[in-house]
């Protein structure tokens, strides 16, 4: 079932107007909370890792929601909170331990590892999963942002944001403009690897139109 965003929004903001934080969070994880845990396994390919970065997102998002300005959306901020768990839990030393618990939040989705190597299965579909896969960190953050979730390349400039400080509207635009145009080198790469492994014809790459919607995402 479709998520009515605008209607999450509101109320999840009407709930923190009330000062009402843990409801706020309750609400926000039954709307977000799936979507969220995607980008972080698609991010971290580590069961484990991807279920201490959801925490760490959960206890980031209980201690900042009371400081959000909404400045942006809150979808946009909570995959910005994700984004940072990711990186902070690849940087992190092992065996961290992570105050908040899971009873308040939805249940964490089964992390399946198949025994099967990515390039052993036959699906065209598992290859090219598995080529996006083969992708730096950053790179399958900035296709799941892009491509699955559709958010525009200013929302995409605001969660990718390195610095702690907010943008400007003009430090926002030239962010937004380098990671379309790394988008575009993305593809690139990933259309090259397709045709290295047999995916697809290189006369098709050759002669392919202006990318199409599900590939290039929504307009900024």
């Amino acid at each position: 079932m479709a998520i009515d965003r605008e209607r999450l929004e509101r109320d999840i903001q009407e709930l923190c107007l009330r000062k009402d934080t843990g409801k706020a969070v309750e609400r926000a994880l039954q709307g977000y909370g799936m979507e969220i845990m995607r980008l972080i396994a698609s991010v971290l390919h580590n069961p484990e890792q991807a279920k201490d970065a959801f925490s760490l997102f959960c206890e980031s998002l209980l201690k900042g929601l009371p400081g959000f300005r909404w400045e942006s959306s809150f979808r946009t901020w909570a995959y910005r909170l994700a984004r940072n768990a990711c990186y902070q839990l690849m940087h992190a030393p092992s065996g961290r331990e992570l105050p908040v618990t899971s009873s308040a939040f939805p249940e964490q989705p089964q992390w399946h590892r198949s025994d099967t190597r990515p390039w052993q299965r036959t699906s065209v579909k598992e290859r090219f999963r598995a080529l996006r896969d083969s992708l730096e960190p950053e790179e399958r953050m900035l296709l799941m942002l892009r491509v699955d979730q559709r958010l525009s390349w200013t929302e995409v400039a605001r969660i990718m944001w390195d610095l702690d400080e907010a943008p400007t509207g003009a430090a926002l635009s030239r962010k937004a403009t380098a990671l379309r145009q790394h988008f575009q080198r993305v593809k690139t790469h990933l259309r090259t690897r397709a045709i290295e492994q047999g995916l697809i014809e290189q006369e098709e790459a050759a002669s392919a139109r202006t990318p199409s919607p599900e590939e290039e995402g929504p307009s900024p």
